[in-house]
């Protein structure tokens, strides 16, 4: 009995695994056509967009940027005189500081000749308190208010500055990013475009500035890092932005929009009441909460994207940082699927609810609980004997080369739209690692996300540290990175 019983729960398991492999590559195969199809209609739609007429229009919105800092006193003042140099009519830079315990706030009130004012705070979302609120002395620096604030977090220092936004959209930035000088006019640009439904948010594509040539709070010229897991996460972003977000985008699917670079209408952010801040996931909770509110509503809407590099970010290249990330990009994707389960199958959210949900919770949640059971799964069927090589092996084989089909396209997306890594060395790494990224990083990435889910089950909360090395090439970084691994 017992026998019939675990070699029936075996089959059932074979016949899961296999429609589960089908799935996938028949959904990677349609996110691959649709991103195409995006990236396609956004070139020849803005082939001969002037993003001069939106600087200058006086109907263009204005757009507050916010961007919390918490011990950024290395390069604060650098990273705020880069966003007070952006081209737009109508903008204002808060720098949120949320608690530094260094000189961050001190340089800022030195460079910019910052004085302390009777700002009246009414804080319309709950926040932790504030404790001053400067502005300049110098009309150079008008569009400078900078928060202080006692430490509660990237969530809660945000929502401090959305209270004290006055413009109509919210650029929320990490302080450290590089924007280009023209970001805002092409973010903007979405939002002025619909006509039949309203713009809720816009995201960006987050691109690696690692190894590159950075002058004047510009990427020159771009390299591929020199490290392995670098130049894995080149790939990855490629294909997250590129295809995975294009296509969801095409479909008006999208569930998240990256914490570093995206912009949100301020009345809905406020009505919605902010970002939640008991979650490491604060961003894309956020956009499931705006999101959640339209489809209830019944007030059509949509997210747009923008495929052009605007922001540009340095990632961690030491394992043992990014494994912290990686935790906590998990964890933040289970309390947000958690908190929203309402939606989930739920006809009433529409796409929402009956599309992105159930992605989401497949194949990002549950995708290293997936790929480990079917590890244990062939384990089982080797001990018993059931084991099918031809079946194991070419199912391995189909599995591999579209994991290589994937990620060679979404290379393909970048060199035809930008062609930004323009030496063929460049490019001969990133095949490369393309090729072995499955035997080599893939193995860590679904580790590390199991490890998420264990801290999840056990209620670890938190960021983890996260030490910036500055964008230097990375020959520079190799103490930094030794120091890291270390900590």
């Amino acid at each position: 009995m017992y026998s019939f019983l675990f070699y029936f729960l075996l089959e059932v398991f074979g016949l899961m695994f296999l429609i589960l492999s089908f799935a996938v590559i028949s959904i990677y195969i349609l996110l691959m056509i649709l991103s195409a199809l995006e990236m396609r209609d956004y070139l020849r739609k803005n082939r001969f967009a002037d993003y001069g007429d939106i600087i200058t229009s006086p109907i263009a919105p204005g757009v507050s940027i916010l961007a919390p800092a918490f011990n950024e006193g290395m390069t604060i003042v650098q990273n705020a005189q880069s966003l007070l140099s952006l081209h737009y009519g109508k903008f204002e830079v808060i720098i949120i500081n949320d608690g530094s315990k260094d000189d961050t706030l001190e340089k800022l009130i030195e460079s910019f000749e910052l004085e302390k004012t009777n700002f009246a705070y009414f804080p319309e979302i709950e926040t932790k308190p504030v404790r001053g609120i400067y502005r300049s002395k110098n009309m150079s620096f008008r569009r400078l208010v900078v928060i202080d604030k006692e430490n509660g977090g990237k969530a809660d220092a945000l929502n401090t500055g959305i209270n004290v936004a006055n413009m109509e959209i919210l650029a929320c930035i990490d302080v450290d990013c590089i924007l280009s000088s023209d970001s805002i006019s092409r973010m903007v640009r979405p939002f002025m475009e619909e006509t039949n439904r309203s713009v809720i948010a816009v995201g960006g594509v987050i691109g690696i500035a690692n190894n590159c040539d950075v002058k004047d709070g510009t990427v020159t010229q771009y390299r591929v890092p020199e490290t392995m897991l670098g130049k894995y996460q080149v790939i990855e972003y490629f294909r997250a932005f590129l295809m995975g977000r294009m296509a969801w985008s095409r479909i008006n699917g999208l569930m998240l929009i990256s914490g570093a670079f995206g912009f949100f209408k301020t009345d809905l952010v406020r009505k919605v009441g902010g970002y939640f801040p008991k979650t490491v996931g604060e961003d894309m909770e956020l956009v499931v909460r705006m999101r959640r509110y339209m489809e209830e509503a019944k007030i059509p809407y949509k997210l747009g994207f923008v495929p052009d590099p605007l922001c540009w970010t340095e990632v961690p290249e030491n394992a043992a940082i990014l494994s912290r990330q990686r935790n906590r990009w998990m964890r933040g994707t289970i309390e947000t699927l958690q908190l929203h389960q309402a939606m989930r199958l739920n006809p009433k959210y529409g796409i929402l609810g009956m599309i992105s949900y159930p992605f989401w919770a497949i194949f990002e949640k549950s995708a290293p609980i997936l790929e480990t059971a079917g590890l244990l799964y062939t384990l089982i069927l080797l001990v018993t004997g059931d084991f099918s090589a031809i079946y194991f092996f070419a199912l391995l084989a189909l599995m591999y080369l579209l994991s290589l089909l994937v990620s060679a396209f979404s290379v393909l997306y970048e060199q035809v739209a930008f062609n930004n890594y323009k030496d063929k060395k460049d490019l001969r790494k990133l095949i490369w690692m393309i090729i072995i990224e499955p035997f080599t990083v893939h193995p860590k990435i679904v580790w590390w996300g199991l490890k998420g889910h264990i801290d999840f089950i056990k209620g670890k909360g938190g960021w983890g540290s996260m030490i910036r090395t500055g964008f230097k090439k990375a020959e520079d970084k190799k103490n930094i990175q030794t120091q890291a691994t270390t900590s």
